[in-house]
């Protein structure tokens, strides 16, 4: 099937699934609905079932709104995505509705503004993260818009939608679990008291896995399970669905006092919760609907998850197994560009290879990671963007659209593993046949930033959105600026996006985002020319103590990715000795800590790209 064919059967499919939708509202007395980019665990990469917004709009980013009028249909979405979404809505008659830096709530401003008195908007709260629900209740009736929470529209359309995740759990063993669960448990109960609550409910995934010290498959990239937890002084109980737990696992979790129940009776444990008794919800984390299911006799705590605390904190003995797993996938990156530099020099050297594109480089650098002891998977889809396909921040190539790598210019790389020992997030960009001075201004602007963050020494609690400045001083200093966030939190074999620091101009510089020893964040500033090319370098970064005395405790950061950063991308002339010598020092340490893990080919790439400048 041609592109332009699969275009138009996308664009067809996308008409008749919006008309029935409109159909559905009609029948419900519906005037507006909702859908947004969500699970009933707030995931930031949604199980299939829960994948409605893609379906319904084609636009496959991981962040975005939908929402449609009887005339009218659109899709709300940040900067990241503006360019990726454009092309995937063209000709579906759903707009692109671009939310700028720090407003991603517009959506609500827009219902507000053009919704009549008198009329519905729906949405369903099993989906509907707490917080946000608030503030659409709010918006709404003071315009006399009637909210509707308990219609699921999309099992009126989507016929064949798919059903929970299947695939059966598994623990996370020592010595990768450094904390058995036994302990995370008695130091969450501990945490939960303080706060005066005697029980804790959890839906997000990523904060369930870490508790339990399991780990599953049923979001893409993400070594997590769909479940709700809710733990008490003398126990806790897992709600999964049937089959997931293997019986071996299922009697070592009975054993610790870690009972098992349906997915679905999640609502009615906490519709049972005796009057008088006091549950401690994070609002940020819980869906409305989930809310709703508290009996009014129950006294609530609203706070963060003491588990997102534990969790964003790695222990010694973990960033001792990050450490060892960054030797390793350092050394498969090594292999990859050792294999793709041969490649662009002699495109027939492997006659059995297929021709260089987008998609070949995903296939080869999980290969090479694959070959790496410890490994599970990818932590996210490869971004592999030549040329003008690396300007769209979050691109994707697919068998329907990608390019053929030849001629000149700039591949941008940004991919990752999930490792037992830990989880990687790296972006390198290389040059293609010959780059132009301007590809070497912005790729040495980009480095001038990511150098100076990595360079920072901070005062411990400092409000990680605070630092993001320092990341973009140099790359503003020439009027150029860059429309994603400097870094976000990765987790321990868990999400490769975490919080609760996060590096960006967007987010408010709250209490929770202070920065704390132990935390693993990214530095990632980027250059992107739409149209043209796209520069993003980024290393992982460990929070670690650096100095003490009349002004408190300091820390700095541990860059903890190791991969050299290609210097024939570089304007020397715009680099500082201090910045020469950063860079030089980073390349020693990557050749000395990779090469006993290398041979052959890669060791030779190695020993070459870590010369000094």
């Amino acid at each position: 099937m041609s592109t332009n064919e699969f275009t138009i059967e996308c664009t067809a499919e996308r008409a008749a699934r919006l008309e029935q939708l409109r159909a559905a509202m009609a029948r419900h007395g519906i005037d507006a609905f909702i859908l947004p980019s969500s699970d009933p665990h707030l995931s930031e990469y949604l199980p299939r079932r829960w994948q409605g917004r893609e379906w319904m709009s084609g636009f496959t980013g991981s962040v975005g709104t939908f929402i449609a009028t009887a005339d009218f249909a659109g899709v709300w979405t940040d900067g990241r995505y503006w360019t990726q979404a454009e092309t995937e809505l063209a000709g579906s008659n759903i707009a692109l509705m671009k939310i700028p830096s720090g407003a991603s709530l517009l959506h609500i401003d827009w219902l507000a503004a053009n919704m009549q008195p008198g009329q519905t908007v729906a949405v369903d709260a099993r989906v509907l993260g707490l917080a946000v629900a608030r503030l659409l209740e709010e918006a709404l009736s003071a315009r006399g818009v009637l909210l509707r929470t308990n219609l699921d529209l999309l099992d009126d359309i989507w016929t064949d939608r798919p059903g929970l995740p299947t695939e059966p759990l598994y623990e996370h063993e020592a010595p990768y679990a450094t904390l058995a669960r036994a302990d995370k448990l008695a130091a969450t109960c501990a945490a939960m008291e303080a706060l005066g609550a005697e029980r804790l409910f959890l839906s997000t995934l990523d904060d369930i896995a870490y508790l339990f010290n399991l780990r599953g498959a049923d979001v893409s990239f993400n070594p997590v399970f769909v479940a709700h937890a809710l733990v008490e002084r003398d126990g806790a109980t897992l709600f999964v669905a049937e089959g997931k737990v293997p019986d071996a696992l299922r009697a070592t979790l009975l054993e610790e006092g870690v009972n098992l129940a349906p997915y679905a009776a999640a609502a009615a444990a906490l519709a049972a919760l005796p009057d008088g008794s006091s549950l401690l919800l994070d609002p940020r984390r819980v869906t409305a609907g989930m809310r709703a299911a508290v009996p009014a006799g129950v006294r609530v705590v609203e706070a963060i998850n003491p588990t997102t605390f534990a969790k964003s904190r790695k222990t010694d003995a973990e960033a001792a197994h990050v450490r060892a797993t960054m030797e390793q996938d350092g050394a498969a990156l090594c292999e990859f560009f050792s294999w793709l530099e041969a490649t662009l020099a002699d495109p027939d050297l492997d006659p059995d290879c297929a021709p260089l594109t987008e998609l070949l480089i995903d296939q080869q650098i999980t290969a090479a990671r694959a070959r790496r002891p410890g490994f599970v998977s990818p932590s996210f889809g490869t971004i592999a963007g030549f040329n003008a396909n690396g300007a769209i921040m979050h691109y994707r190539a697919t068998p329907a659209a990608h390019a053929v790598i030849k001629g000149d210019g700039l591949l941008l790389i940004d991919s990752g593993g999930q490792y037992l020992g830990g989880t990687t997030d790296i972006t390198r960009v290389v040059p293609v046949g010959t780059i132009t001075p301007d590809h070497k201004r912005d790729f040495t602007l980009v480095l001038k930033g990511m150098m100076a963050l990595s360079s920072a020494q901070f005062p411990r609690g400092t409000r990680s959105p605070l630092l993001d400045a320092i990341a973009r001083a140099p790359i503003w200093a020439a009027g150029v600026d860059y429309g994603h966030g400097t870094g976000h939190g990765v987790g321990y074999f868990m999400n490769v996006h975490e919080g609760p620091q996060v590096i960006s101009p967007s987010a408010a510089p709250d209490p929770h985002t202070a920065m704390e020893p132990g935390m693993i964040t990214s530095i990632e500033p980027g250059i992107y020319k739409p149209g043209r090319w796209g520069i993003r370098i980024e290393n992982l970064v460990l929070n670690v103590p650096s100095t003490q005395g009349e002004f408190g405790e300091f820390l700095r950061f541990e860059t903890l990715t190791l991969c050299p950063i290609d210097t024939r991308c570089l304007d020397l002339a715009l680099l500082y000795p201090h910045e020469l010598q950063w860079l030089n020092s980073y390349h020693a340490q990557v050749r000395e800590r990779l090469l006993p893990h290398v041979s052959g080919a890669a060791r030779d790439w190695l020993v070459l790209r870590t010369q000094e400048v």
